[in-house]
């Protein structure tokens, strides 16, 4: 099975490369557009000059059984485009591509020629989330902060923020009805912004700070007079009547605690099997991404 990795920077060196270069039956072929970077972790990878490539026609030429898009967002839409159009499953790291026609006209394109489209939404498959999924779920509140990075809205929405509005649309028990967002904006860049999704009998929120003195991640889901919390996906913490902590093992890789290994060997399996992947879903939270931008916007715009 011959599998392609293209763009080679920190999220591809430290989280997918790890889990695709050690799966058997994979033959691993790596292409950037930088030589310097191209031969250092081809290197590290130990892999042959064949299994190099320098520009994407080259890759291509392979004759790929599935890819994996870790370049800059800016860059998706034309090389998922293309490897669409070659008949190339593709794994795409979120968002599909900051301008939501961009990303419309992918989902639409892998639907034509019928080929698999996943969007890399690991936190789905990272085993303290997943198991949120079964915990009552009338409130669900995440954080997701950081230290002195206020952004251009659209940036931190897209390049950021969807991993909440994702993780809020896949833990939703029931239809979404309502939708309302805060945000602050000074300068012209976001501090923070906070979504709210209710539907019958729940309630979901989704905050972002980008000022809050403290790089975190949490979760909490609560009903049934109970709540599970889970902290920077490592600790889970069942809370009914006294707390019950579950941490992470001391030997258990990162790509597994955070779900990119699974999501990963998912989309191979499915590969192999030859199911073909929808990205519809992937597009919902996409669409919901943008109506964030445009309350941001609206909001900055009245202010």
């Amino acid at each position: 099975m011959k599998v392609g990795c293209i763009g080679l920077g920190d999220i591809a060196q430290k989280a997918y490369l790890p889990v695709l270069s050690v799966q058997p039956g994979v033959e691993l072929h790596v292409q950037t557009r930088t030589p310097a970077t191209l031969a250092r972790v081809a290197d590290s990878l130990h892999l042959p000059q064949g299994q190099r490539h320098g520009d994407l026609s080259e890759l291509l030429a392979q004759g790929l059984d599935a890819a994996f898009v870790h370049a800059a967002t800016v860059a998706h839409p034309e090389i998922v485009t293309r490897l669409l159009e070659a008949g190339v499953p593709t794994y795409v790291d979120k968002p599909l591509a900051y301008e939501l026609a961009d990303s419309e006209r992918l989902v639409r394109l892998a639907e034509e020629r019928n080929v698999s489209l996943a969007v890399g939404f690991n936190r789905r498959y990272a085993p303290g989330y997943a198991q949120c999924a079964d915990h009552p779920r009338e409130l669900i509140l995440m954080q997701k902060n950081r230290i002195g990075l206020p952004e251009q809205t659209r940036a931190m929405v897209l390049d950021d923020f969807i991993h909440v509005v994702d993780t809020l649309r896949f833990l939703a028990p029931g239809p979404i009805d309502d939708v309302s967002v805060r945000a602050r904006v000074a300068d012209g860049l976001l501090h923070h912004v906070v979504l709210q999704l209710a539907g019958d009998g729940f309630t979901a929120l989704g905050v972002m700070n980008r000022l809050s003195g403290s790089a975190e991640e949490i979760l909490e889901v609560s009903g049934q007079d109970t709540k599970r919390q889970v902290l920077n996906l490592a600790e889970v913490i069942d809370h009914k009547g006294q707390p019950t902590v579950r941490r992470r093992g001391d030997w258990v890789p990162v790509a597994r605690q955070r779900g990119i290994e699974q999501v990963t060997l998912a989309f191979l399996d499915a590969v192999r099997a030859g199911k073909v992947l929808s990205a519809r879903d992937a597009l919902a939270t996409h669409e919901l991404c943008e109506r964030v931008v445009r309350a941001v916007e609206e909001q900055a715009a009245a202010a």
